[in-house]
């Protein structure tokens, strides 16, 4: 076995997962605390790395792009809540879907009518285009050693905020009764507001940081939505440890079985039946684990945090 390339493989699962737990665990507070469904957080994904590509093109450093997309897609997330969200909270979750949906369809129209339908590539500085070893004879890009970090280091505080703080004490209160929360004084409206433009912030940092190994793109953000909600699903709708759990599992089974399941399977197949059989299993094999999770712990592998 090539255990250079096995260990490359690896981290990259880990940056997967992280970028996913990035973007699943804005989306499962907002689940979990408000009961929204929020078809439209891809979409934030796609503002933050539009913002970030943007601001990074004006003034030639990536670094300040990344700063100013933040707040901007913060703003973004804002504004989102307050026109189109808070009137929905007492709907069902029909109407959040098609609303939402809607939110899409806009989001996409507006980014080809103010950027173009043409993707916006982003220049990393040169401290970060290059390579670190970290074992020797294993050397991984210096960016991806710098996203797994930050989604290491954004994990844990989040995870500290939610269960050791007042904030968190909110957060979790209003999952568990908003009517009694809002009795005491809280103002829930405001809660929720800046739950769901954290999330977008959230969403926003994982477009960021992919953007300059992918660029920033119409839709960008609509195929990984998919795979962020099966992670909420695996980990538990509205628990952030479920989400960094499940975004790493999905992250390196994902990366491994793209790299190794042909292989694994040619013990078997011919070797062009195992390369037909193989890109397609591999595709399906994180929904294979949501099915097998969901028929043995309905409610994800961990219990709510929020609720």
């Amino acid at each position: 076995m090539d255990w250079t390339l096995l260990v490359t493989q690896l981290l990259n699962g880990v940056q997967l997962g992280v970028l996913l737990f990035l973007l699943a665990a804005g989306l499962t507070l907002i689940f979990g605390i408000m009961d929204f469904v929020n078809l439209a957080h891809g979409s934030l994904y796609m503002a933050g790395a539009y913002f970030c590509a943007t601001v990074a093109e004006w003034t030639g450093s990536f670094l300040i792009g990344a700063l100013a997309a933040l707040p901007l897609t913060f703003m973004v997330g804002l504004a989102v809540e307050m026109v189109v969200v808070r009137p929905l909270y007492a709907r069902d979750h029909l109407d959040h879907v098609l609303a939402t949906f809607g939110l899409i369809l806009f989001f996409d129209a507006l980014v080809h009518l103010v950027w173009g339908p043409e993707g916006i590539a982003i220049a990393l500085p040169g401290f970060l285009d290059g390579r670190v070893t970290i074992l020797p004879g294993i050397e991984i890009p210096t960016y991806r050693l710098l996203i797994i970090s930050v989604g290491l280091a954004v994990a844990a505080g989040l995870g500290y905020v939610v269960t050791r703080t007042r904030a968190g004490m909110l957060i979790r209160a209003g999952a568990a009764n908003r009517r009694m929360l809002g009795a005491l004084g809280v103002d829930v409206n405001k809660l929720f507001t800046l739950v769901f433009a954290g999330g977008a912030v959230l969403a926003g940092l994982a477009g960021l940081m992919i953007a300059p190994i992918t660029e920033a793109n119409i839709g960008m953000g609509n195929g990984i939505l998919i795979v962020a909600l099966v992670v909420i699903i695996i980990g538990g709708i509205g628990s952030i440890r479920g989400a960094f759990v499940a975004a790493i599992l999905i992250g390196m089974i994902d990366t491994m079985g793209r790299s190794y399941l042909d292989d694994l399977m040619k013990l078997f197949l011919s070797d062009q039946n195992a390369e037909t059989a193989a890109p397609a299993l591999s595709a399906m094999l994180i929904y294979i684990l949501m099915a097998v999770i969901l028929y043995f712990r309905p409610q994800g592998l961990f219990q709510p945090k929020v609720r």
